[in-house]
């Protein structure tokens, strides 16, 4: 008998707060139907090291393309659309609406934080770490990795997203695989003056001191070719004076070609 009462107990008090919980999220849900929306606020996350977004250009994007929200019922503010619009731009990584009892439209915006920019005879593009490019935007530039010449990702200057072909994106990321291991190398980091790629893929380092250039061909076996790289600056260079040689060709496994154009 007294553990039926017990349970009885237990299950009344139960109900009475899930009807106060009820009864709070009506109260909650009337209040959002009368308050008006009557700001604005917008959060860009990553300020201290990206400025590819401002708060004024969010606020410029939802004017344009959401329309007015200022003076609508909070009830009527679609926070999914809004979401979607801001998503769907490039330098725009992801991005949560939401309202408060205040009357207050709340957006907090994560940008993109690009890994390397490509510089092309076209005008060139940004890739994050996980291989998913996206425009230069024109009044910030963000301060990464530079790759100058042409590659073989069929991108123009709008594109964004992921690169269109398994081949592309395979490519992409032996490239990001590359930069990884020279930042992550003492002895290479801060070491070259330029990398560039051309049409095949295949990419050429310019250290930043001495006349020869490195070919290392297509961005795979990298811990080889930078071990050939190694062995060309301890065995090689030394037995000839300095800038004897132009060009060190380290594509191939077990070989240094070494050409003084």
């Amino acid at each position: 008998m007294k553990r039926t009462l017990q349970l009885s107990l237990a299950a009344a008090i139960l109900l009475v707060i899930l009807l106060l919980l009820m009864l709070t999220g009506r109260k909650a849900d009337d209040a959002r139907r009368q308050t008006a929306c009557t700001a604005l606020e917008v959060k860009i996350l990553d300020t201290a090291r990206l400025g590819f977004v401002s708060a004024e250009d969010v606020k410029a994007i939802l004017d344009k393309e959401y329309g007015v929200f200022i003076g609508q019922r909070l009830d009527s503010v679609d926070l999914s659309r809004i979401e979607t619009i801001l998503n769907g731009r490039s330098a725009i990584r992801q991005s949560e609406a939401y309202v408060t009892q205040d009357g207050v439209l709340h957006v907090e915006v994560a940008q993109r934080d690009p890994l390397v920019r490509f510089k092309t005879p076209q005008g060139g593009f940004y890739a994050d770490a996980t291989g998913y490019l996206f425009p230069l935007a024109s009044k910030y530039t963000s301060p990464v990795t530079v790759i100058e010449g042409e590659t073989p990702i069929s991108a123009d200057n709008a594109f964004k997203g992921l690169p269109k072909t398994q081949a592309e994106r395979d490519w992409l990321a032996g490239i990001i695989q590359l930069l990884g291991y020279i930042d992550g190398n003492k002895a290479w980091n801060g070491a070259f003056r330029s990398i560039r790629t051309d049409k095949k893929g295949e990419v050429v380092l310019q250290p930043v001191t001495g006349r020869e250039h490195f070919l290392f061909g297509l961005p795979e076996d990298i811990p080889g070719k930078f071990a050939r790289m190694e062995n060309y600056y301890k065995y090689i260079a030394p037995s000839k004076e300095e800038g004897y040689y132009g060009s060190v060709n380290v594509k191939y496994s077990g070989q240094i070609i070494c050409r003084k154009k």
